[in-house]
């Protein structure tokens, strides 16, 4: 089957998207110095979009020619299919370091999670929604981290005082 060009050029449009919001966010996390960073984060939006986008073009694809098929490509089950996928690769990312008795990673994998929606919300063309939650996470991230360093380095200091 040929996908017409205007259906096409939209996908590509929205696959740079993604790729772009991800890398944004990815950028937050190598500023931070932390595991993931933009390549991971950019491709995670991408993967996600572009599963969306293949379902989305298949539906239209194949009831443009008289087969149903919203009950098999579905957008919404593929994005159920991405979340468990990501909650899986997330749990990889997650390290319980004993010595230290502290998790490690869980803010990356809560946050690579997160990506994978914005590239779901743009192949759903939420792009609004998308971009939004997109600048959210970098600001929430890019804010939030130096203060709990700050909170890290005063609780550390009490505890050197205390032994």
């Amino acid at each position: 089957m040929t996908i017409p060009s205007s259906i096409l050029f939209q996908a590509f449009r929205d696959l740079l998207l993604a790729v772009g919001l991800g890398i944004l966010i990815g950028f937050e996390r190598e500023m931070a110095k932390k595991e993931a960073g933009v390549r991971t984060f950019g491709m995670i939006s991408f993967g996600s979009a572009l599963f969306v986008i293949i379902v989305r073009i298949a539906m239209v694809l194949y009831e443009n020619v008289g087969i149903p098929v919203s009950a098999i490509y579905n957008p919404v089950m593929t994005i159920g299919q991405i979340i468990l996928g990501m909650g899986f690769l997330g749990a990889g990312i997650i390290v319980f370091e004993q010595r230290e008795r502290s998790v490690k990673g869980l803010t990356t994998a809560a946050i690579m999670w997160t990506t994978s929606a914005i590239g779901g919300a743009i192949g759903l063309e939420l792009y609004s929604l998308a971009i939004f939650a997109a600048v959210v996470i970098f600001l929430f991230n890019a804010l939030v981290l130096p203060i709990e360093r700050k909170i890290d380095e005063k609780q550390d200091k009490h505890k050197e005082n205390l032994e």
